[in-house]
């Protein structure tokens, strides 16, 4: 028998097997938008690792391409339509908790987001290896922006709100669209470096606030000025990073995934956790305008620039005790998806033996 060639890592990533029922293919898709949704609002937690952790990442990434494509497969719409529900239906009913925990106990959360940061990079190292140079110069171009980003967030301590533009804000859903398709990247993260996070969380808050009082003069504000952009932002980039990603893994596979380690291991920089957000001083300068008593009695925590502190001795043991449970938690997640799917490339190897 002449040998075939073996499919690389990448593309057994976005392999698709079509026979599996549907009520069970629903069941694995509404778990796997569920923890999506908790993904895009925990900086830290990968979307795309959520979904592979679930089965369903190959048809998510294959249903995107053939919509985008003018293929309308009942399979590919009722799976990409169970995930995008169960994402929405999760942030919509978090978004307010998890931003509370965020803005009152930042150190806390910040040292969880670490661990579960670092604990998408076996993930991705297990698709990438074995590393060749072109691995390692994309894992350079992908690091040392991050880096640098986190960097001047740090000395800029602002990390409670960023440059709410429109323009801004649809760029931002963009970026954090990456983590949908990206097995191993934090969209969270993302709009956390960008600043934007917080102000995010807020506006849907607020949107579901209104929803329930019924006020729509209040709905209209939060949902043209934030959650319209990022809206947009988040369905133009679902489109164009799943299909880049399908190329350039076809193409530039080694570089891709190294850029990919690269941004995952730089992230973590901005997310030192020995940080607390403190109110503006009266007469300074806070995003572009002199701090008045005006303006400083209408802004809320959550809106706070952020500050360096020293921690405790137990501080810092705690934190490192956060960061091992992050971890511990991705990778449990991340090793639950990927022990079926060694589970079906084994059985598909002994029945082409047969």
């Amino acid at each position: 028998m002449s040998e075939k060639p073996s499919q690389t890592s990448a593309a057994k990533a976005t392999e698709v097997v079509d026979d599996e029922p549907y009520p069970m293919l629903g069941v694995r898709a509404a778990i796997g938008g569920t923890l999506m949704g908790l993904a895009n609002l925990v900086p830290g937690i990968s979307g795309g690792t959520m979904l592979l952790a679930s089965g369903v990442y190959p048809r998510f990434i294959q249903a995107i391409a053939e919509l985008t494509r003018l293929r309308f497969k009942k399979r590919s719409i009722f799976t990409l339509g169970v995930i995008l529900l169960c994402v929405a239906l999760a942030i919509v009913s978090l978004s307010g908790p998890v931003k509370n925990l965020v803005v009152s106990h930042r150190w806390v959360m910040y040292s969880l987001f670490i661990g579960l940061t670092l604990g998408g990079l076996p993930v991705v190292w297990k698709i990438a290896k074995p590393a060749t140079s072109q691995t390692w110069i994309g894992a350079v171009v992908g690091f040392v922006p991050m880096a640098v980003l986190a960097y001047f967030q740090m000395k800029g301590a602002e990390g409670g709100g960023g440059t709410e533009s429109f323009a801004y804000l649809f760029l931002a859903g963009v970026v954090g669209a990456s983590a949908m398709v990206l097995p191993g990247i934090s969209g969270g993260y993302m709009l956390l470096v960008m600043g934007v996070y917080v102000t995010i969380l807020g506006a849907v808050e607020a949107c579901k606030d209104a929803v329930k009082a019924k006020d729509f003069d209040a709905l209209m504000g939060p949902a043209l000025d934030v959650v319209l952009p990022v809206g947009l932002g988040v369905a133009i980039g679902i489109l164009v990073v799943s299909n880049g990603l399908k190329i350039l893994l076809e193409r530039f596979e080694k570089p891709t995934l190294g850029f990919l380690l690269g941004l995952l291991g730089g992230s973590v920089f901005g997310l030192w956790p020995f940080q607390v957000g403190v109110a503006p001083e009266l007469g300074s300068t806070f995003k572009g305008r002199l701090v008045t008593e005006e303006i400083l009695a209408e802004l809320t925590p959550d809106k706070y620039p952020t500050e360096l502190f020293t921690p405790s001795i137990g501080q810092i043991g705690g934190a490192l005790g956060l960061v091992v449970v992050g971890f511990v938690l991705t990778s449990l997640v991340a090793k639950i998806g990927g022990g079926k799917d060694e589970a079906k490339q084994k059985g598909a190897a002994a029945a082409a033996a047969e």
